[in-house]
C-alpha cells in the first residue's frame, strides 16, 4: 500500500513488541522498518537503466519472506549493537530488535499482497506475484483511524493502559475494515460473474479490484480471445450487477510478448493490458488491473506506460500519472454513488 499506510503499520509493530520498554521510539523504528521494503524504488535505479526492469524491481526481493527472515536479523542486529550503550544498555535485547523489525518487514509485505500490484512473496525461488485485490492501493477507511489511534497513543506514558488501550484499537479497527474488504470482494466476484451470465460474455478469466480511495465502487474485467469487457459496480448501485461496460481491443499484436521487455510487462500486468499506437513510434500500454478514472471513457486508463524504442531493447518513460480531468473526476466520484 502506499508509504504513509506502511509507516503507521511499522510503527504499530514497533509499539506492541517494544513500546513497553523504549516508548514513542519504538514507533520510529518500527516506522523504519515498515518503510525499509520500499526502498527498493532507490535501489533498483542504482542496479538498472532500463525503466521497465526498474518498474518489475519494485515489490522484487524486499517483498520477499526470506527478505524479512534475513532483514530481521540483519536489521536487529545491526540496531541492537548502536542501542544497547550508555545509560541504554541492558534495557533491550538482541531478541526484542529482532522481533520488532520481523514482525515491520513481514506485515509490510502482507500488507500489500492484498492490493492488485502483486508482491513476490517467494523470491528468489519463484516469481510469482501474490495479489488478493481486495483493497486499494490508497485507502483512507484503512489508514485515517489507523493513524489517529497511533497519534493518540503517543501521548500516553509507555507502561499505561491507555497506551496499550489505544495499540488495540488501532490494530482492531484496521483489521476490522480489512476483513471487510476481504468479505466485500467474495460478494463482488459472485455479482461480477453473474453479470457476466446476464451479459452473455463468454470469458477465459476474470478480476476484480476496487477503485482507488474506496471500496465501494468495484472495476471487473473479463479475458476473451482478442479484447477484454470491463464493467463497473457500486455497493450504492441499485441494480446488484456490474454497468458502463467497455470493450477494449488487446492489440497484442502491435508488440507481441515473444520480445523479452514486453514479456515482462505481461508478466508484471499478469496479462491485462493492451496496446495502441501512440505519435511517432511511441506505444502506450494500459496496465487494465487497474480501472477507467471515467467508466465511459475507454481512453482514460490510470496506470498507462509509454513505450520507445532504444538500440536493441524498449524503454519506457517515467511513470507519471496523468492529472484527471475535472469532469472526470465528477463521474468518478458520482459512480460511487450510485449513479
Amino acid at each position: 500500500m502506499d508509504s504513509i499506510t506502511q509507516i503507521v503499520l511499522g510503527a504499530a509493530c514497533g509499539e506492541a513488541v517494544l513500546g513497553k520498554k523504549i516508548g514513542n521510539k519504538a514507533l520510529l523504528f518500527g516506522a523504519i522498518g515498515g518503510t525499509i521494503p520500499d526502498l527498493d524504488v532507490f535501489t533498483s535505479r542504482w542496479l538498472f537503466n532500463n525503466e521497465i526492469d526498474i518498474l518489475a524491481a519494485h515489490r522484487g526481493f524486499s517483498h520477499s519472506i526470506l527478505f524479512s527472515i534475513i532483514g530481521a536479523f540483519a536489521f536487529g542486529w545491526i540496531v541492537f549493537k548502536l542501542y544497547d550503550k550508555g545509560k541504554r544498555r541492558y534495557t533491550t535485547s538482541l531478541r526484542d530488535w529482532i522481533k520488532l523489525f520481523f514482525w515491520s518487514l513481514f506485515t509490510h509485505i502482507i500488507l500489500d499482497a492484498f492490493t492488485p500490484y502483486g508482491t513476490q512473496w517467494f523470491l528468489p525461488f519463484s516469481e510469482y506475484r501474490v495479489a488478493f485485490n481486495n483493497i486499494s492501493v490508497a485507502d483512507p477507511m484503512y489508514t485515517i483511524p489507523f493513524l489517529l489511534c497511533i497519534l493518540v497513543s503517543m501521548f500516553f506514558k509507555r507502561n499505561t493502559k491507555r497506551r496499550k488501550l489505544w495499540l488495540k484499537l488501532a490494530l482492531g479497527i484496521s483489521s476490522a475494515y480489512m476483513l471487510f474488504t476481504i468479505g466485500n470482494k467474495i460478494y463482488i466476484d459472485s455479482v461480477f460473474k453473474s453479470s457476466l451470465e446476464y451479459e452473455q460474455i463468454s470469458f477465459s478469466r476474470y478480476s476484480t479490484q476496487p477503485t482507488i480511495l474506496n471500496n465501494v465502487l468495484w472495476y471487473g474485467i473479463a479475458e476473451t480471445k482478442d479484447s477484454y469487457h470491463v464493467g463497473f459496480y457500486s455497493l450504492l448501485d441499485k441494480e446488484q450487477k456490474f454497468s458502463n461496460w467497455q470493450i477494449l481491443p488487446k492489440n497484442h499484436g502491435i508488440l507481441p510478448n515473444t520480445n523479452p521487455d514486453i514479456k515482462t510487462l505481461d508478466w508484471f500486468s499478469n496479462g491485462y493490458y493492451n496496446l495502441s499506437k501512440q505519435k511517432g513510434d511511441t506505444i502506450r500500454f494500459n496496465d487494465l488491473r487497474y480501472p477507467l478514472l471515467n467508466a465511459d471513457d475507454p481512453n482514460s486508463s490510470v496506470f498507462s506506460l509509454y513505450l520507445y524504442k532504444k538500440g536493441n531493447r524498449y524503454d519506457m518513460k517515467d511513470f507519471e500519472p496523468s492529472p484527471p480531468k475535472d469532469d472526470d473526476l465528477e463521474l468518478f466520484w458520482n459512480r460511487i454513488k450510485g449513479n
